[in-house]
């Protein structure tokens, strides 16, 4: 028997099963290097598309109090559960586009190719402006991307078949070459147990943004010294490279 529904919030509630390849722990040690080699102290961090608090809880280890936001306010509320017995650890649902707090900031950090969910490049130098004004001058920026390679050319116009424990899913894109828009058209059939699926489904988009691209736009928004490396670890990019990781700072 299948039970099919369209809610958003299903997703949210398989979130971290379906995105165990992702080493959490992997991507906070790279970002504490980053620190320690910079010869930075960071009281606090801001975190933009915190989603379900993966990478927070990573974050929390080393950063004494953190802010973050989410778009998603089902995604928060499996966040909330990891932190509500956390003080130095905020939670805001907000959106990318126009946030703001009344401070600044040592560091801000957005991970999970959140940045790709940008589609109109104006929103993209809107974010990046806010993020420079939101950054204490002797602060850092470290997001990471889908490479343009990865969303037009691995992802591209192809169809990826999924089995994790209780869940099994589709997952169509298609991407436009003239937009570099991909759309991601994914199917959940979620075990409830005695022969019983539950059905939903999930339609994203991302942009596939060069390289090049971003840097210049990072630069504009007075961001002086951009570094790229190739995943979370210190290896440089090519052309290959599937997710990029940017480090921005001022000075």
């Amino acid at each position: 028997m299948i039970i099919t529904l369209n809610i958003y919030e299903k997703f949210a509630l398989i979130y971290d099963e379906l995105i165990d390849d992702i080493d959490y722990e992997a991507w906070g040690e790279f970002i504490k290097k980053v620190i320690e080699n910079s010869n930075r102290k960071p009281q606090n961090l801001l975190e933009m598309a915190c989603g379900t608090g993966k990478l927070t809880t990573e974050l929390s280890k080393f950063i004494p109090y953190i802010d973050a936001f989410d778009i998603s306010s089902d995604m928060l509320a499996i966040a909330y559960n990891k932190f509500q017995h956390n003080e130095n650890v905020k939670l805001y649902n907000l959106d990318m586009v126009d946030f703001n707090f009344n401070k600044k900031y040592d560091l801000i950090i957005c991970g999970c190719d959140s940045i790709n969910y940008i589609l109109n490049p104006n929103d993209l130098d809107k974010i990046f402006h806010n993020v420079r004004g939101h950054l204490n001058e002797d602060g850092l920026f470290i997001f990471d991307i889908n490479s343009h390679y990865k969303i037009s050319k691995i992802i591209g116009n192809n169809i990826f078949l999924n089995d994790k424990d209780e869940t099994f899913y589709t997952w169509d894109s298609s991407f436009d070459e003239k937009s570099e828009i991909s759309d991601y058209y994914l199917t959940f059939f979620v075990s409830r147990g005695n022969n019983l699926y539950e059905r939903f489904d999930e339609h994203h988009r991302q942009k596939a943004y060069k390289t090049e691209y971003i840097e210049r736009m990072l630069i504009e928004n007075g961001f002086n010294r951009v570094y790229k490396y190739s995943d979370y670890s210190f290896e440089q990019v090519d052309a290959t490279t599937q997710r990029i990781c940017f480090v921005a700072s001022i000075y």
